[in-house]
């Protein structure tokens, strides 16, 4: 199992790499720090082997506390801004991740990880958890029909369920394998392998008919 810490300021950053992280078998994440002091203390008291880490944050940045640490664990730098890139050459770290960070760009960075350390190859899990009324549900990839946007929220279509979470669309799509689903709109992600027909206006499934956007015709093969 390889520990991970998150090091970052911003909330919604901190969201993003955890659940890329809940999605990755292999991975376990052991902490969350808003800043560097956080950071370092939870360094002193449990091994860390990857950390993702904010280089701008208040006080003490992230490129600083890289350096003044004596041992450090593997590092992936995610940032919102391009200057560092040669601090983090200097510095060794894995990878260079630009926010908003994606599951793909994600994954590559912990596929460069995987690689330099030698470490067993890690799989991607073949579920998703959402959060209904307050608790956390388990969908496998393989009984999700579509989901549908509904402003803030996701409505998520199974086998034998409707679920709606607060989720948008793009952070969804982000959490899903990219070979199975599909954006065929703006309001709609569907499983390509449960397709009962598919057409250039619209895409079955079980019944139910999903319409192809305009902008979204390229993404389906005829």
């Amino acid at each position: 199992m390889i520990n991970c810490i998150i090091v970052d300021d911003e909330p919604l950053a901190q969201t993003v790499i955890q659940r890329y992280i809940e999605q990755t078998a292999g991975l376990r994440l052991i902490e969350k720090c808003a800043n560097a002091i956080e950071a370092f203390n939870a360094l002193q008291k449990q091994q860390v082997d990857l950390m993702f880490l904010d280089i701008k944050m208040p006080v003490i940045s992230g490129v600083d506390l890289l350096r003044k640490l004596k041992q450090r664990p593997a590092v992936i730098f995610t940032t919102g801004f391009t200057e560092f890139a040669m601090d983090g050459y200097e510095l060794e770290v894995v990878d260079y991740l630009l926010k908003p960070v994606t599951f793909q760009r994600f994954n590559k960075a912990l596929a460069k990880y995987l690689k330099q350390t030698g470490t067993a190859a890690v799989e991607q899990n073949n579920h998703i958890y959402i959060k209904v009324s307050g608790k956390l549900v388990k969908v496998p990839f393989v009984e999700i029909l579509y989901a549908e946007s509904l402003k803030d929220y996701m409505k998520i279509v199974t086998i034998n369920d409707r679920l709606i979470t607060h989720l948008t669309m793009k952070s969804l799509v982000n959490l899903l394998p990219a070979a199975t689903f599909i954006r065929i709109h703006r309001s709609f992600i569907v499983n390509i392998n449960l397709a009962d027909s598919i057409s250039r206006k619209e895409i079955m499934l079980q019944g139910t008919s999903i319409p192809v956007g305009n902008n979204y015709k390229a993404n389906i093969n005829l």
